[in-house]
């Protein structure tokens, strides 16, 4: 397994190909162990994760949660409800609360766009060893969702295989509402760090043009992008020409308040135009899978009869592939420098 340098994660436009190989690795590895009798690996024993979220979430949380019993570490949950920010304590000092009772690892979620960066900035500048990993800020960047959906589709391509490699020259279509989500930000770094191809597709409302250059910059704060050769971003509304050629298909949840800034006017001509069909699977002229990072609306983004065919809809594996992703996450976050030890390794080296 490569080296991991990172200290804190806040988004994925920073990953280098080794990055990604180095979570996916790990991830399948995780993923192996037996799903009856002793599930719990002694590797994080004694640390601490705290969930710090802001937002309400259900996978996300309970998935984060699960990856670190499942490592043998302490969880404190926070609660918004129940807590200071009632009186007036900003979203820093609650994380700082935290990092006083000992955190190894804050996973934040919060609806500000930049607030996880912000507490991993403040960390760094009072010299706190607390590492921070983004569960979901704002419209920016969701890492962890990108990842499992990278592992789900390596997984799928390459089975015996799921790494990076199983996405070099894949065409990966993305439907829906691109310019609010931030599951599709960090799909576009992930998939084309990984040399696959996206086809973006929605309605103008929902897809700017800019979109087209999103990975051609330099990410922001560095002068060079990790990735030496990235896949490319294509545009196109039409529905058809994205499913057309392409290998796997993942279709973002619409957020039914966007009808209130007139951005749509009528779900039931989204669905037709971009909801996720058998019949609209037809184009593709081949299975593939569909993917979703919920939670659903069904008959908008995906027909009922489509989200019930686990023989093709991956949401499913998608909710169990995030717990190895996580695990695998929290595990290089807390433990950078340091090998497995033996007993870890061990349980890890069974097929």
């Amino acid at each position: 397994m490569s080296e991991w340098n990172h200290r804190h994660l806040i988004d994925l436009s920073h990953f280098s190909l080794e990055d990604y190989f180095s979570v996916l690795q790990l991830a399948s590895r995780f993923k192996s162990l037996p799903t009856t009798g002793a599930r719990k690996l002694p590797a994080l024993q004694g640390r601490l994760v705290t969930t710090l979220f802001f937002e309400p979430s259900t996978r996300t949380r309970s998935s984060f949660e699960l990856a670190a019993k499942r490592l043998s570490a302490d969880v404190q949950t926070f609660s918004p409800s129940s807590s200071a920010l009632k009186k007036g304590e900003t979203p820093l000092d609650t994380a700082l609360t935290y990092v006083s009772m000992g955190s190894d690892v804050l996973v934040i979620r919060h609806s500000c766009t930049s607030v996880p960066e912000q507490i991993a900035q403040a960390l760094e500048k009072n010299g706190k060893p607390t590492s921070v990993l983004n569960g979901g800020d704002g419209l920016h960047s969701h890492p962890s969702q990108g990842l499992l959906d990278l592992f789900t589709l390596a997984n799928y391509f390459e089975p015996n295989n799921p790494l990076p490699s199983a996405l070099v020259n894949k065409r990966i279509a993305i439907v829906g509402d691109i310019l609010h989500s931030r599951v599709a930000r960090s799909n576009l770094w992930a998939l084309t760090g990984c040399g696959a191809d996206v086809i973006l597709c929605g309605p103008p409302s929902l897809l700017p043009r800019e979109f087209s250059q999103f990975v051609d910059a330099p990410p922001p704060g560095q002068s060079k992008d990790p990735i030496d050769i990235r896949g490319k971003i294509y545009l196109t509304r039409s529905l058809k020409n994205a499913l057309e050629g392409a290998d796997a298909v993942i279709t973002l949840r619409l957020q039914k308040e966007r009808m209130q800034h007139n951005l749509l006017t009528d779900l039931n001509r989204y669905h037709r135009d971009y909801g996720i069909t058998h019949q609209s699977l037809n184009w593709c002229e081949k299975q593939i899978p569909v993917l979703h990072p919920g939670p659903v609306n069904r008959g908008v983004e995906i027909s009922s009869e489509l989200l019930d065919d686990h023989s093709i809809c991956l949401i499913e594996k998608q909710v169990s592939n995030g717990i190895p992703i996580r695990m695998a996450l929290l595990y290089l976050l807390t433990t950078s420098k340091d090998r497995l030890s033996n007993s870890t390794a061990d349980a890890l080296s069974s097929p």
